[in-house]
């Protein structure tokens, strides 16, 4: 049974929330990123996980809200799974600091426009 577009939206929050505690805790910083393979395989999983939920969010969903990114963030996830060692760090750097948290903003912007919708 698929999942509603509802609950993966809250999932990638809550997926991208718990990471950003976690970069913290362990001092996860860009240098860090670069060259600890530990600190590498603790970003890899949340993301192919955001990266598997968009991937199975509603059409109707990603064309409603075509403005937002969403084939770069599950082609991401794919890329991650399937060619690993082909990664360029200071890429995945980049996502981590700079552009995943903005995505997210807008994931959460969505969230509530979908609830308030319903609430209606």
């Amino acid at each position: 049974m698929k999942k509603p577009d509802q609950e993966r939206l809250k999932k990638i929050i809550s997926i991208w929330t718990e990471l950003q505690s976690e970069m913290v805790q362990h001092e996860i910083t860009k240098d860090k990123l670069m060259s600890d393979q530990f600190s590498q395989w603790a970003v890899t999983t949340p993301l192919y996980n955001i990266g598997e939920h968009v991937y199975q969010l509603s059409k109707e969903l990603k064309q409603e809200y075509s403005e937002i990114p969403w084939n770069m963030v599950s082609g991401l996830r794919h890329r991650l799974v399937h060619d690993y060692d082909g990664i360029n760090w200071s890429f995945i750097v980049d996502v981590i600091f700079d552009d995943i948290d903005p995505f997210v903003q807008e994931i959460r912007k969505i969230l509530q426009h979908i609830t308030e919708t319903r609430t209606q």
